[in-house]
């Protein structure tokens, strides 16, 4: 259905809404990715916006940019209900169709694997009597594209988690802004059309730096009626995609984004696939079927993962994560702090991983998402339900918060 331009399509739950109650809420608010810019949750409304790419998977990583907003409506709740802002064409073509909804796919894991791995970590943590008051039910939300979770994952290493969301914020609103290069190829033809595609706010100084202020519109069945979305939300890009990174200049990138030691390793990957190097296609296919895969596969994939630039063993085992393998949990301070304040366990740097395996390993293969329904749901006792926090707030979630500091030292800048 279109209308004004605004497209609606519809994206049966299938498999998911049979086993169980699916809830967007629960599948959004479900990780930390979900707080990370161009992703922006309506705690009121509880719907998704975000810019997606029309031509992703078409072979067109470079595409226009449209805002896209998911919601689950109570009187449909079998179906998610995902509305596209065309600005230059009031329809979709059937591909850019197909291509928007497998995005939306993939950042909530409704494939046939994932839904498998949900069912069965249920099974296995419900029947353990784990299941407590955590707004976790299995399913971890991650990024529309595989370069999206890379890069995210390595801002999470070395910093705090209000300069994770400034470094995503940055990247994101340099979509917006004329780029130095080192060629011709422009990051975005027509500022004024991407503003038109893609809706968030630009920070105002330096002291509120890239965090979201934004007015939260409520949802009810006029949502469905045309409206302008720029009224709701302010301005932002999208991710920068491989093509649009590589053509940046390293010193402006470092210092626009304040990537640091970051911006070179994040443009060499982004290089690296542009040129063919890194095939992230293959890569994605090496991990289907990943929860249930067999650990060689794992561990071919971390060896391949470990040779770029940056990617230690935190930073190899959180896409590992990402790309759907979750029985290695990836240990850093906030592990650590974990394990000692809910298993009174004294963990170290040497001793944490001995120690993971003795807590969780009975729930393997599944192991980093029983850690995870334990993690968010003490986040939840300490913030209070993370999916009806103000996005100004999300920066407040840091271990001095939780009321406790960490005694282990930093890790080295590969993590």
């Amino acid at each position: 259905m279109s209308s004004g331009g605004v497209v609606v399509l519809e994206l049966p739950l299938g498999a998911a809404e049979e086993e169980e109650s699916f809830e967007l809420e629960k599948a959004v608010c479900s990780h930390g990715l979900f707080m990370m810019p161009p992703n922006q949750w309506d705690p009121v409304s509880k719907t998704l916006l975000r810019p997606l790419r029309l031509g992703l998977g078409l072979g067109d990583s470079d595409s226009e940019s449209v805002m896209v907003r998911i919601s689950q409506h109570q009187w449909a709740p079998r179906s998610l209900h995902v509305r596209v802002y065309c600005h230059n064409s009031p329809s979709l073509s059937r591909q850019h169709r197909e291509s928007v909804l497998a995005q939306v796919s993939r950042m909530l894991r409704l494939s046939e694997d994932e839904e498998r791995a949900v069912r069965e970590f249920r099974n296995m943590y419900d029947n353990e009597k784990k299941k407590k008051e955590s707004s976790f039910v299995g399913r971890v939300f991650r990024s529309p594209t595989l370069f999206e979770d890379m890069v995210k994952c390595m801002l999470l290493c070395n910093c705090q988690w209000s300069r994770t969301l400034s470094m995503a914020r940055a990247l994101c609103e340099l979509q917006l802004e004329p780029q130095p290069q080192s060629s011709s190829l422009l990051f975005v033809a027509d500022s004024a059309a991407a503003a038109a595609s893609t809706n968030f706010n630009t920070p105002k100084s330096d002291k509120d730096h890239f965090i979201p202020n934004t007015p939260i519109p409520q949802e009810s069945k006029a949502a469905d009626e045309p409206h302008n979305i720029a009224s709701d939300y302010d301005t932002i890009g999208n991710f920068p995609s491989p093509t649009e990174l590589a053509n940046l200049d390293e010193g402006f990138l470092a210092s626009r984004c304040n990537l640091g030691y970051r911006a070179s390793r994040i443009l060499k990957l982004a290089r690296d696939i542009v040129e063919g190097r890194i095939q992230l296609t293959q890569l994605e296919e090496a991990s289907k079927g990943a929860s249930f895969a067999k650990t060689s596969n794992y561990d071919k994939l971390a060896k391949q993962l470990k040779e770029i630039d940056g990617f230690g063993t935190f930073t190899c085992a959180n896409v590992l994560m990402c790309m759907g393998y979750y029985h290695v949990i990836p240990t850093d301070s906030e592990t650590i702090r974990h394990l000692r304040k809910v298993h009174a366990r004294y963990s170290t740097v040497q001793t944490v991983q001995r120690d993971i395996e003795r807590v969780y390993g009975k729930y393997a293969p599944f192991q980093f998402l029983a850690y995870w329904s334990e993690l968010w749901h003490f986040y939840e006792k300490t913030f209070g339900k993370l999916s009806e926090m103000s996005c100004s707030d999300y920066k407040l979630i840091t271990a001095s918060n939780m009321g406790s500091t960490s005694s282990t030292k930093k890790r080295k800048k590969k993590c």
